[in-house]
C-alpha cells in the first residue's frame, strides 16, 4: 500500500483531467476497475460538470531568469484549476495571486479555484518574505476546455444484490494522507475481497470529491436502494487513532458495526456524529438518498497541522498505519458478512452442550469466553436479535460470537433466519 502511495504521489490530480486518468490507470493494474466519464456541461442535480483542466507547467522567474516558484518541484505550487497565464509583473501586482500560510511559514498550502475562473500560485510564507521587489515573469501553462469528468468503479458481485459501498476521493494532487491513503487502502481491500467468497456485493468508487459523487448518484439514482451499508475512506495513513463519523441515520448497522469494531480493536478511537460538512458522505447522506454511509478516518479533516499542506507527504503516512487501517476494515467486513439473525431449535431451557462436545470442563480464558458466547447466542436466538446485537449486549468481540454461532449451527441448536432488516 505504501508503494502505491509513493507511485501516485507525483501525479497532479484535480477534479478532472489527465491526473485522474493516470491515477485510475494505475489502479486498473491492481483491481478490475471500470472507468466512467461524463462530458463537461452535463447537469447533475443542482450542479454542472465543469470544463476539464490540465496543466503542463507553472513557474515564476525572477529578473535573473531563475525559477523561484516551480511546479516541477511540487504540484501544490499551482492553484488547482488556474487559467493559463503568461505575463510580466511587479511583485506588488503578483502578490494578490500568491498564497501562503503565515502560521506555518515553511509549508506550501493546497488551494483550488474549481468553479471560479482565476489563477494563483502557492509557496512557503518564509520564501515570500524573502522575494525582493522587482519584475517577475509568470507562466501557468494550463488548459481549461470541454472534456470529461472521470471516475473509477469496481463492482464485486456477491450472493446478494445488496451492496456495500466504499468510496474515496481521487481529486487531490500530492497529498498522501488526505487522498492517497484512502485510495491505497480501498484498492487493497478490493483485491482481497475479489479473491474471497462474498455474501454482499461490494462497490468501490474512486471519485473526484463532491462533483464526482454527485455525478455518480445522478447516473445511478435508480440503483441506490441496493446500498445497505457504506463507508467513505480517507486519512487512513497517519499515526493518530481512528475516527468514525456516523451516518445521517446515526444508528444504521454500519454505525453500530464500526462502534463495535473500534471498541475491540485495541487502538484509540473516537466516534463523532454526522454533520453535513466533510467528504462525500454528505452527498450519500443527502435527504433524497439518506444512504447509510459513514466516514472512517484517522486524523479528522482540517484538524491536523499537515492537512492541505506540503507536510502531508511520504514521511507523514506510515506503512504500519495503512496496514492497521486495512485490518480494521477486514473486521468491519466480517461483521457485515456474518451478521445474521438466528432462531433456536431448542428454545425450552438451556440445551446440554457437554454431550454435543460444545462444553469443556477445563480450558483457558479463550475457551471460557467462547462458551459464554454460545450461552448468549442460544439465549438471544429468537429470530429478532442479530449477532451484532448479541455481541454488543454481551460485551464480546463479534468474531467470538460469530464463531459460537457457527458451532451451534453445526450442533443443530440454531438456524439462520433472514438477514437483519
Amino acid at each position: 500500500m505504501y508503494e502505491l502511495v509513493r507511485s501516485l504521489y507525483p501525479i497532479c490530480r484535480s477534479i478532472t483531467g489527465e491526473g485522474v486518468r493516470q491515477t485510475l490507470a494505475q489502479l486498473r493494474e491492481l483491481i478490475p476497475l471500470e472507468v466512467h466519464q461524463v462530458p463537461s456541461g452535463t447537469a447533475v442535480f443542482d450542479w454542472t460538470v465543469p470544463r476539464e483542466w490540465n496543466i503542463r507547467d507553472a513557474w515564476v522567474k525572477n529578473a535573473a531568469g531563475e525559477r523561484v516558484i516551480d511546479f516541477q518541484r511540487h504540484t501544490l505550487h499551482v492553484v488547482s484549476y488556474s487559467v493559463p497565464v503568461r505575463a510580466r509583473m511587479t511583485l506588488t501586482q503578483l502578490r494578490p495571486h500568491l498564497h501562503t500560510l503565515p502560521d506555518q511559514p515553511e509549508l506550501i498550502p493546497y488551494r483550488t479555484s474549481y468553479y471560479q475562473e482565476d489563477w494563483g500560485l502557492c509557496l512557503p510564507h518564509r520564501q515570500l518574505e524573502q522575494l525582493p521587489e522587482g519584475e517577475y515573469e509568470v507562466c501557468i501553462d494550463s488548459t481549461l476546455q470541454d472534456g470529461h469528468l472521470n471516475w473509477g468503479e469496481c463492482l464485486l458481485p456477491g450472493e446478494l444484490e445488496d451492496e456495500v459501498l466504499l468510496s474515496c476521493h481521487v481529486c487531490h494532487p500530492s497529498l498522501c494522507d488526505d487522498n492517497l491513503s484512502g485510495i491505497a487502502v480501498a484498492t487493497f481491500l478490493a483485491r482481497e475481497l475479489a479473491a474471497a467468497p462474498r455474501r454482499y456485493s461490494y462497490r468501490f468508487l474512486f471519485v473526484p470529491g463532491t462533483i464526482g459523487s454527485i455525478a455518480w448518484l445522478h447516473r445511478n439514482q435508480a440503483r441506490t436502494h441496493r446500498i445497505r451499508h457504506g463507508l467513505v475512506l480517507t486519512c487512513l495513513g497517519d499515526s493518530a487513532g481512528f475516527t468514525y463519523k456516523r451516518s445521517r441515520r446515526g444508528e444504521a448497522e454500519i454505525d453500530r458495526a464500526l462502534e463495535h469494531v473500534l471498541a475491540h480493536c485495541g487502538a484509540p478511537s473516537e466516534l463523532v456524529d454526522f454533520s453535513p460538512y466533510g467528504y462525500d458522505e454528505r452527498q450519500y447522506n443527502s435527504p433524497g438518498f439518506d444512504l447509510p454511509v459513514g466516514c472512517l478516518m484517522r486524523s479528522q479533516h482540517g484538524c491536523f497541522p499537515e492537512y492541505h499542506t506540503s507536510a502531508d507527504d511520504l514521511d507523514f503516512v506510515r506503512p504500519e498505519s495503512l496496514a492497521q487501517s486495512l485490518a480494521l476494515l477486514r473486521s468491519v467486513v466480517r461483521v457485515l458478512e456474518d451478521n445474521r439473525c438466528y432462531r433456536s431449535l431448542n428454545p425450552f431451557c438451556e440445551p446440554q452442550l457437554g454431550r454435543r462436545g460444545l462444553y469443556a470442563g477445563l480450558g483457558g480464558t479463550q475457551i471460557r469466553t467462547l462458551q459464554m458466547a454460545m450461552l448468549w447466542v442460544m439465549n438471544q436466538s429468537d429470530g429478532t436479535h442479530s449477532l451484532l446485537d448479541i455481541a454488543q449486549r454481551a460485551g464480546l468481540p463479534f468474531d467470538t460470537v460469530a464463531e459460537a454461532a457457527r458451532l451451534l449451527v453445526r450442533g443443530e441448536l440454531i438456524t439462520a433466519t433472514a438477514p437483519p432488516a
